[in-house]
């Protein structure tokens, strides 16, 4: 599995709207760029993914802004990189939810390697949530 930079800047932005969900404060596009280095334009297209998504909600207006549509302890980490980028698993053909045959099939003990790896990296960040990350 290798992260793009599109999935870990809407893991940056949920941080940064997690920190203040508790609060009950909006945060700007702006704002949110400039807490994580996320350019702007960039931002706008992945926070406008993640609320039609239902991940995150927003305010018009000049005390407008974003928030969180849910709990950060009700969002873990794997759904926002299988959003942003699609399988966790390291080939097709050991993924659970975007399987497609390849050749590595050939190899049973090959593919058994990867699926244990597949396993590792699904359980651990279906296990954490974005509260977890902001405590």
């Amino acid at each position: 599995m290798k992260l793009s930079v599109k999935s870990e800047y809407a893991c940056l932005a949920l941080i940064d709207l997690s920190e203040l969900h508790e609060k009950g404060q909006l945060c700007t596009i702006g704002k949110i760029a400039e807490n994580k280095g996320i350019p702007k334009k960039y931002l706008e297209q992945i926070l406008l993914i993640l609320k039609r998504s239902g991940y995150v909600k927003s305010q018009k207006g000049p005390d407008g802004g974003y928030r969180l549509a849910k709990d950060p302890g009700d969002i873990n980490v794997a759904e926002i990189i299988r959003l942003m980028d699609g399988a966790l698993a390291p080939v097709e053909s050991v993924s659970t939810y975007f399987f497609e045959h390849t050749p590595i099939e050939k190899s049973p003990k090959l593919l058994d390697v990867f699926r244990q790896i597949r396993n590792y990296i699904s359980d651990t960040l279906e296990h954490l949530t974005f509260r977890d990350l902001i405590e």
